[in-house]
């Protein structure tokens, strides 16, 4: 057994946005743009210099069972659940929390929101 220390993660940081379209009239993050606030905090990572590997990765993800508190993002290891409504929240996820690694408080989905 080998007595070395584990690697470190692959990325600092994952945010997934939840693109999830539902076709029978429920509520769906995909009905907030959700697929543009995911294009614009993915071109504001890459163009803050946070993209790659040991830094950040913008992921896509389906449903996330949050739909209530949505649209949401889901920024792990932290696993910080935010929502937001315009390309300002997005901007202000990028800058305090994958780059500075402060939690935005205000854009926090509350516990014990789902479907």
């Amino acid at each position: 057994m080998s007595s070395a220390a584990p690697s470190p993660s692959y990325f600092k940081r994952h945010i997934f946005f939840c693109l999830n379209q539902r076709d029978n009239g429920e509520a769906c993050c995909a009905d907030h743009d959700a697929q543009g606030a995911f294009d614009h905090c993915k071109s504001l990572v890459k163009k803050a210099g946070l993209a790659g590997p040991g830094q950040v990765r913008v992921n896509k993800a389906g449903c996330l069972d949050r739909c209530a508190g949505g649209p949401v993002a889901v920024v792990y290891p932290e696993a910080t659940w935010y929502t937001y409504v315009d390309r300002a929240d997005i901007e202000e996820i990028v800058e305090s929390h994958l780059k500075n690694g402060q939690v935005v408080e205000r854009l926090l989905v509350p516990p014990g929101v789902g479907r």
